[in-house]
């Protein structure tokens, strides 16, 4: 199994985090991983960008040309996400921020509104962690089972009391689609 997927949107997202924390869920179940970040000079609202591919096998390159599956997390990001994931592919959009649909017939759509649940968990800056748990279902790139633990392990101690809540979003995420 090799899973190549780009998640795209704006600074202040999370979409970094959502990265690292893909690509660390995926090691601690002992598979192969690359991560490529990219983002603007900007704190806040510039673009973000960040590939990964986890992988049962060896990964020769660590870009992602054209992916298997991509995360949408607003509306500037559909463009470049639409162009460049593959034919058949699966496209998880944050309905409560990106409105256009895509104009590609050859793909999956899987609307999801990330936002909109991190806010009836409680926290709007969670939306991240919704859409998380949703690429996980659609691609099977992670399973999952001990995400608490994982988390445990990749937040310093301070950050802790926010897991259960991190937890719920990417469960919710999980089920939403």
């Amino acid at each position: 199994m090799t899973e190549k997927s780009f998640f795209a949107g704006f600074g202040g997202q999370g979409i970094i985090s959502l990265g690292q924390i893909w690509v660390y869920c995926a090691m601690k179940e002992g598979k192969n991983v690359t991560f490529f970040p990219f983002y603007g000079a900007e704190k806040r609202g510039g673009i973000a960008r960040a590939s990964v591919i986890v992988s049962d096998e060896e990964i020769a390159s660590p870009l992602v040309t054209t992916p298997d599956s991509v995360l949408v997390m607003n509306s500037d990001s559909l463009p470049l996400c639409e162009s460049m994931l593959k034919k058949g592919g699966a496209m998880v959009i944050n309905t409560s921020l990106v409105k256009e649909k895509p104009g590609r017939g050859d793909i999956n759509i899987i609307p999801l509104e990330a936002q909109g649940i991190a806010e009836q968990i409680g926290n709007p800056k969670i939306a991240n962690m919704v859409a998380l748990g949703a690429v996980a279902k659609i691609s099977g790139a992670l399973a999952l089972t001990d995400i608490e633990g994982i988390l445990k392990n990749f937040f310093p101690e301070d950050k802790h009391k926010f897991i259960p809540m991190n937890v719920e979003a990417i469960r919710a995420g999980y089920e939403a689609v």
